[in-house]
């Protein structure tokens, strides 16, 4: 496509834009994005695709999707403006017009990012927002099993697109139906079908992405290296991802899903420890995940205990269901009482918290169930943790005020993919990945002293996760793990680079040295090209 098409209604549009029309602008950094936009895309763009500071409607449009609230208080630096593509093509004009004026750019599509890199840019100022919200379509071609998903689609938006055509087609990836589909599946998009199917990026046939040079390509046009790179490296160090090419994939007309609680005093440690020793054994089809909590002990505000709740789906009836749970996982006590059986698509719901009875339609408002202020980290698990390990953790579990930890199981075709199908590595030897969080309600409250906590827990949790790497999500991204500072450092990065990729972070950064030398895209945590010095003189096994 061409980069610097002038069309007859952008001109006049340009006439139109007056000094005067701009005069709410900070400074002229706006005036002159629009003007080089207009010149550089086939649709004139309208300034109602323009948000800045002195709108009205600034915050509404800044916190529309962004999920940390640490991220909106208001001495976190704000974008000079949020611009918001309505076509493809403004997209390719804002990579083009924010390399030519110089000025720092984030991408948003679901504002999911943990430490509110989408959003938000504490290492360069002044930066600008291109929030991809109004380019969210979500095509279904059931002919050949596959659906094409636009980058500001929510993934609940994708999966009710294909249940209103299909009953028995899904897609695996994320439980939280807010996720943007364009930064989700660039960190590997796992969900309660991954021990079947694999993460969203193993069912990724296709895409389009803007490059660094404003062309759009496709998977034959990017070439091999670069699809590999955006299926897992994490978000927006390669390019904007316009939209995803989808392998559907076969599930049951009736699914079966439950959820059982118990206490510690209910022999909550012992029932954990045994889910540890057959959770990733456990028939593909079937995902338990746990949900720990603290929670009142019932013996006034003093006293706490914690409580674990197996949260499942089961690509299947509860027959089937409760023959599989007799021979693997007995020790859970389940019960047909406690099975219900439903669509998948309201097993999505149900995954996601909905209330029971909730319409599926409530996916199509594409609005985060999940606000919070929050701080979390995550690990991976490869042997068993003891108990007498688990009752250090509760000690500590039970001194926060709102702490959650959720348990993914892996196993099955987790098992089976190697390390290096995509950047996403945490594959076989995984019995299952643990999210920390510490959420609080209030701005007021001391941030700090929360941060602190869960710090000190993920230090406790040592021994028993991964080591030489201390495996991390890069979905669940967190800043303590190190950032880059005045410019992107190969050595900086390599640290966290090693915890989220393993070693495909060297190929990684093989492929950002090709595709974007200059490091134009670019965050806390994005991917390095090597320095001039190096190019040509290393190389991956």
């Amino acid at each position: 496509m061409s980069s610097s098409i002038h069309s007859p209604l952008s001109l006049i549009l340009l006439l139109l834009i007056s000094p005067s029309c701009l005069s709410s602008v900070s400074g002229s950094i706006q005036d002159d994005f629009v003007r080089c936009l207009n010149l550089n895309s086939e649709l004139a763009v309208p300034l109602s695709a323009f948000y800045n500071q002195k709108s009205s409607n600034f915050s509404a449009v800044l916190q529309s999707s962004a999920q940390n609230l640490r991220y909106l208080v208001p001495s976190v630096p704000k974008p000079e403006f949020i611009f918001t593509p309505l076509i493809d093509g403004h997209v390719q004009a804002s990579v083009i017009c924010s390399k030519e004026l110089r000025i720092h750019l984030r991408v948003r599509s679901g504002g999911h990012d943990y430490e509110g890199l989408s959003y938000v840019s504490e290492i360069e100022t002044p930066f600008i927002i291109v929030d991809l919200s109004r380019l969210r379509s979500v095509r279904v071609d059931l002919a050949d099993n596959t659906a094409w998903a636009q980058a500001g689609a929510t993934i609940g938006e994708v999966y009710y697109r294909i249940a209103e055509k299909s009953r028995v087609h899904g897609f695996p990836a994320g439980l939280c139906t807010s996720l943007g589909v364009g930064g989700h599946i660039t960190g590997g998009a796992y969900g309660s079908m991954m021990r079947k199917y694999g993460l969203g990026v193993d069912n990724v046939l296709d895409a389009r992405i803007v490059d660094v040079n404003g062309r759009i390509l496709d998977r034959a046009g990017m070439g091999e290296d670069l699809f590999w790179a955006i299926r897992g490296g994490g978000g927006a160090s390669f390019g904007i991802i316009l939209e995803w090419k989808i392998k559907l994939v076969p599930v049951p007309s009736t699914v079966t899903v439950f959820t059982i609680a118990r206490t510690l005093e209910q022999g909550g440690t012992k029932l954990l420890h045994r889910w540890q020793q057959v959770v990733d054994k456990l028939d593909e089809d079937l995902f338990i995940r746990v949900i720990i909590q603290a929670a009142s002990a019932g013996g006034g505000k003093a006293e706490r205990t914690v409580i674990t709740l197996y949260n499942a789906l089961f690509l299947g009836t509860s027959d089937r269901l409760l023959t599989v749970m007799k021979e693997s996982f007995p020790e859970l006590g389940l019960t047909r009482s406690d099975c219900t059986e439903m669509s998948w698509i309201k097993s999505v719901l149900y995954i996601a918290g909905y209330p029971s009875g909730t319409p599926p339609e409530v996916l199509l408002q594409g609005k985060s169930t999940f606000k919070n202020f929050f701080k979390a980290k995550s690990d991976f698990v490869h042997d068993p943790i003891p108990e007498t390990a688990l009752e250090g953790l509760w000690k500590r579990l039970v001194q926060e005020d709102n702490p959650l930890m959720i348990w993914t199981p892996y196993g099955g075709m987790m098992s089976k993919m190697s390390e290096s199908s995509a950047p996403f590595p945490h594959r076989k030897g995984t019995i299952f990945m643990i999210q920390y969080l510490s959420l609080w309600d209030d701005a007021g409250e001391d941030a700090a002293t929360h941060m602190d906590w869960i710090r000190r827990l993920y230090n406790y949790m040592a021994p028993y996760v991964s080591m030489f790497p201390r495996e991390s999500y890069v979905n669940y991204r967190d800043l303590d793990l190190g950032m880059n500072k005045n410019g992107t450092s190969f050595i900086q990065a390599s640290v966290w680079g090693a915890k989220y990729f393993k070693d495909n972070f060297d190929r990684l950064v093989q492929v950002k040295t090709k595709v974007d030398p200059d490091n134009f895209f670019r965050h806390e945590q994005s991917i390095p090209p090597l320095p001039p010095s190096l190019r040509g003189k290393w190389t991956t096994d």
